[in-house]
């Protein structure tokens, strides 16, 4: 174990060094000017080039590359071109939102793909379920965001379809909003928070829950049909008790290895549904940042959205040691 966690951290160390250098090298091809979106579009010449000089952008791309790894190893990630502020700060506080919001998504689609497993087993000549299945799995996330927005918010008006609470002073002391107001004896600002982010979570959800539950569809039925299970059948058990004791353990490998691969396309889609439900994570904070040209806020949300998927995926992994441990670490 303690081996898999030095690789692990050095992993981590590798992967945020090339996407540095990844979002480095892409300066040098973007047409914006981060010099002129600070000094305004209607400033001279001359003040867009004191600023550049002032941001160190006159310098060579390897020198720049080398200043960013000197205040990275600080903790530094500079200072955004678009707010102004650390962009330690910025991350600091937007990155609850995302975290409430995309743990939220997994577990909802968690739950969806033992739903749609459970349907497939009790109802599996169901054309009705293979279908719907295929076409929410094959649905743009942007389209689905739009759709859920159009009819349950916009048409319906059941459900909220922007932002993260309906009052704009609540500030809670952890930044998850609908544990700050339990902590704060304010449930009806937790309730508030839920409804608001039932929408952008279940767009986040649907392709998760589809994809592991095709995937724990097919494991569980090769799973049920081994020799193993017939002996576990002969001895009496329920049927119920041979899927939950014998099933889902021995099942549990490729789910896991396929909700591995869904979270590292839910960083992607959190871009697009942060911007599409106005949600203030950073999601919404990248797209914003990208348009403006600040690459010192790209490189931060691109290293903790690194991290935080060496995080998942090494969790993941150690998952799959404990439910089958043939796999070793």
């Amino acid at each position: 174990m303690l081996a898999y966690i030095i690789k692990s951290v050095v992993g981590a160390i590798v992967v945020v060094l090339v996407m540095s250098f990844i979002v480095f090298g892409l300066q040098s091809i973007i047409p914006a000017d981060p010099a002129r979106a600070i000094a305004g579009p209607n400033a001279p010449p001359e003040t867009v080039e004191a600023m550049r000089v002032q941001l160190g952008l006159d310098d060579p791309v390897v020198v720049q590359y080398g200043r960013f790894l000197l205040r990275l190893a600080h903790a530094d990630l500079g200072a955004s071109v678009r707010t102004r502020r650390p962009v330690t700060d910025d991350i600091r506080q937007y990155l609850p939102a995302t975290l409430e919001l995309g743990l939220t998504s997994i577990a909802l689609g968690v739950v969806l793909a033992g739903v749609l497993t459970a349907l497939q087993f009790l109802i599996p000549a169901s054309r009705g379920i293979r279908f719907a299945m295929v076409g929410i799995g094959t649905t743009p996330i942007f389209l689905s965001a739009l759709l859920l927005t159009y009819f349950f918010w916009f048409r319906l008006r059941w459900l909220p379809g922007a932002g993260r609470l309906s009052c704009r002073d609540f500030a809670g002391p952890t930044g998850f909003n609908v544990i700050d107001g339990l902590l704060v004896g304010r449930p009806a600002v937790s309730v508030d928070a839920l409804l608001h982010m039932i929408l952008p979570a279940l767009a986040l959800a649907l392709p998760i829950g589809v994809a592991v539950g095709r995937s724990l569809n097919g494991a569980l039925h090769d799973v049920m049909s081994q020799a193993f299970v017939r002996t576990a059948r002969g001895k009496g058990l329920s049927e119920t008790s041979v899927l939950l004791r014998h099933g889902l353990r021995n099942a549990a490998t490729a789910p896991l290895s396929m909700l591995s691969l869904q979270f590292r396309l839910l960083f992607g889609n959190l871009l697009v549904v942060e911007r599409v439900f106005g949600w203030p994570g950073l999601g919404l904070y990248a797209v914003q940042a990208f348009a403006s040209a600040d690459l010192p806020a790209v490189l931060g949300v691109a290293i903790v959205f690194g991290m935080l998927y060496i995080l998942v995926n090494t969790l993941i992994e150690i998952a799959q040691s404990v439910a089958d441990p043939r796999i070793n670490l």
